[in-house]
């Protein structure tokens, strides 16, 4: 599958290598709003999110030659978007937050039970939004965009014991949060 993609772009690909503004821009509609949605899960600012998606692809279409075909170009470009955000995220020298102790292999590996809560993809999103900076980062990288723990480790320079922690503590905070809003809702309805 990944190998008909691959060639779907790649004239658009090509012509971009080239410097052809037309197919730049064309690659630019094709990825810019998968790459969005990364960048404002990552940064929590729609105007921060904005501004590293254009610096992505300033940065991306400078790179182009590089780019061999040895993953799909979006891969590529997610990759770049990544490091941006944590990049980003790391000038701002915002503390991610660390559990001063691990959790315990028997609670890491316990399921969060979330039954009585009602699930819709708006509210999830809006509790990720809610996270401290660290869990955020993590569980966006984790359970969105697919990276495993040891990758997130070697990205976020920590290690892969924290970032299995944050991951937990990140879903643990996700299902307070969801559950305090539905509480509330719960508690509106009563009243009106």
């Amino acid at each position: 599958m990944a190998a008909a993609y691959q060639d779907i772009h790649r004239e658009i690909i090509e012509l971009s290598k080239a410097g052809n503004p037309k197919a730049q821009y064309q690659l630019y509609k094709l990825y810019a709003k998968a790459m969005y949605n990364i960048c404002v899960l990552m940064l929590n600012s729609k105007e921060e999110a904005e501004d590293l998606l254009q610096e992505s692809f300033t940065d991306a279409f400078m790179k182009l030659n590089s780019f061999r075909y040895e993953s799909s170009f979006g891969a590529w470009l997610k990759r770049i978007v990544i490091n941006k955000c944590i990049n980003a995220i790391n000038k701002k020298k915002v503390d991610l937050v660390f559990p001063e102790h691990p959790l315990e292999p028997d609670t890491a590996d316990e399921e969060i039970d979330y039954r009585g809560i009602e699930l819709d993809v708006q509210r999830v999103h809006l509790a990720v939004e809610k996270l401290p900076d660290g869990y955020r980062v993590i569980f966006s990288l984790y359970a969105l965009e697919g990276y495993d723990h040891l990758e997130i480790s070697q990205i976020m320079n920590i290690s892969e014991s924290t970032s299995k922690s944050q991951y937990l503590r990140a879903k643990q905070k996700i299902k307070e949060i969801l559950k305090n809003n539905h509480d509330e809702r719960q508690v509106r309805t009563i009243h009106q």
